[in-house]
């Protein structure tokens, strides 16, 4: 099996690390190890070379052969011959006894008794192996009388097998709580793996059928961890996404509906104005309302158009100083009309003055435009509207104020959210309010909407007053008028 992903970069980064770091401390506790043992050796063979100079210490040689003679029996009564042996050298050199009765090979190596000799303090040490492949330890003391007299010398020989096998059973048995550990080590890191990686295979899964277009699934939470707040997140997510493609197939139903309405009465009075019989009343009232619902037609699309330019930020603003009261009254008079017919009265308090902003005029005309026609199709007949302008905290504001059905408390945060409608049952796109939106924001102005369901909306734009307006004396404060 091909271990990839998580699996594969744990194994390579966490455990690879691990047991490196633990052959790492294996290699230096078997050094440590044999230095111990090695070291332990040494010092008791060096405790030893003291004996023979007790022993010889009080006594007056008159020959080297006593020196040989004495030593011997020293080597006969050493108790622990079993474990070193003892060499003793007379002056000339040569091996004269052995704690094991027999002469080394002409071809033994003794470093040590060299370096004994020339050492001032007369000892010298060596490891290394026999020339039969034995690992031993030697140390060499000479021995010198009160004249600083050569008289001979004592070595002794330990083998270091069984301290080699010693430190080779620490090491076996370091190695083998090492892969004890790296064992359950390896078993609750697949697990913990295991924990991540199933829920996130799961999450995928779920994910790519969210992509595909399902957003009624729901991921099981199971960890109240990273992987919970991720299976938290995409849960938000599907369900941001149900919503939006709900708005989205409202809108597309709600879109289409608005331009079924005018293209309708196009055709219908298009059809009658082909009728040979049409007198000059009836293609008077057919032009009118061509006209008239092509108007509307065009106001739908390019309504569709500048939220398309402002979402995709293609959209150039030509900003100069502009009086906006120009721009607000020529916006107010093209509902004047409308609000007769439908019954409802429109009151625009025109202040006398109001300093300057700088803005793009057209874009703001349709800000305005805006607001005053959704105020007017949210207000039943005999209600009407009124619009207010003042000045206050460095800023221009605008207030449309209606008299009519309101916005639900649960529906205000979302209002200017693209294709977004609280009523469906009154004609509209649902974007009006979100190309408001933009274009406020885009002249750094905000836009705010105060509602109470059953009583009204008043929704105000501020847009910050022009830079060399504010040295200039301040337009008095218009108070925020609002309908009776």
């Amino acid at each position: 099996m091909i271990i990839k992903g998580i699996k594969k970069r744990w194994i390579i980064n966490s455990l690879g690390f691990t047991i490196s770091i633990f052959t790492i401390l294996v290699i230096i506790f078997s050094m440590v190890v044999r230095g111990y043992f090695y070291s332990g050796i040494q010092q008791t063979i060096r405790g030893r070379t003291n004996e023979l100079y007790e022993i010889l210490r009080g006594r007056t040689l008159k020959k080297n052969s006593d020196f040989v003679d004495v030593a011997k029996v020293y080597v006969e009564n050493f108790s622990d011959n079993k474990i070193m042996e003892i060499m003793i050298f007379d002056e000339d050199n040569n091996v004269a006894v052995t704690s094991s009765g027999f002469l080394p090979e002409m071809r033994e190596i003794m470093p040590d008794y060299d370096k004994a000799k020339e050492n001032k303090d007369g000892v010298g040490t060596w490891e290394g192996k026999s020339h039969q492949g034995e690992r031993l330890m030697a140390v060499t003391r000479c021995i010198y009388d009160g004249s600083h007299r050569f008289l001979g010398a004592v070595r002794y020989v330990v083998s270091l097998e069984e301290a080699n096998y010693r430190v080779v059973l620490s090491t076996i048995m370091i190695l083998v709580l090492e892969i004890i550990i790296i064992f359950f080590m390896v078993v609750s890191g697949m697990y913990f793996i295991k924990s991540i990686v199933r829920p996130v295979s799961e999450i995928c899964g779920k994910a790519k059928r969210i992509a595909e277009g399902d957003f009624h699934i729901k991921i099981d939470k199971k960890y109240d961890d990273e992987i919970g707040e991720l299976s938290d997140t995409i849960n938000y997510m599907a369900e941001e996404l149900d919503a939006s493609e709900k708005l989205k197939n409202e809108f597309i139903s709600s879109v289409s509906h608005e331009l079924r309405t005018p293209l309708t009465a196009i055709k219908g009075w298009a059809e009658t104005m082909q009728m040979c019989d049409s007198d000059e009343e009836t293609m008077k009232r057919g032009l009118d309302t061509i006209v008239k619902e092509s108007g509307r037609l065009s106001w739908i699309v390019e309504g569709l158009l500048d939220f398309s330019s402002i979402k995709e930020k293609r959209i150039k603003l030509i900003k100069e100083k502009i009086d906006i009261l120009a721009e607000l009254g020529e916006a107010v008079y093209m509902f004047k009309e409308r609000a007769k017919e439908e019954k409802k009265t429109l009151i625009y308090n025109e202040p006398k003055s109001i300093p300057a902003v700088i803005g793009d005029k057209n874009r703001l005309r349709q800000v305005f435009i805006n607001i005053i026609d959704n105020a007017l199709k949210y207000t039943s007949e005999g209600g009407g509207v009124s619009v207010n302008v003042g000045t206050k905290g460095g800023n221009v504001y605008v207030s449309v104020t209606d008299n009519g059905c309101g916005i639900p408390a649960e529906h205000l945060p979302n209002i200017t959210k693209k294709f977004y409608k609280a009523n469906y049952l009154k004609r509209g796109s649902g974007i009006g309010l979100a190309i408001v939106d933009e274009i406020v924001v885009l002249h750094g102005g905000k836009l705010n909407i105060i509602s109470e369901e059953g009583f009204g909306t008043t929704v105000t734009v501020n847009f910050p007053i022009a830079k060399d307006e504010k040295r200039e004396e301040p337009a008095k404060e218009q108070p925020e008028n609002d309908m009776a």
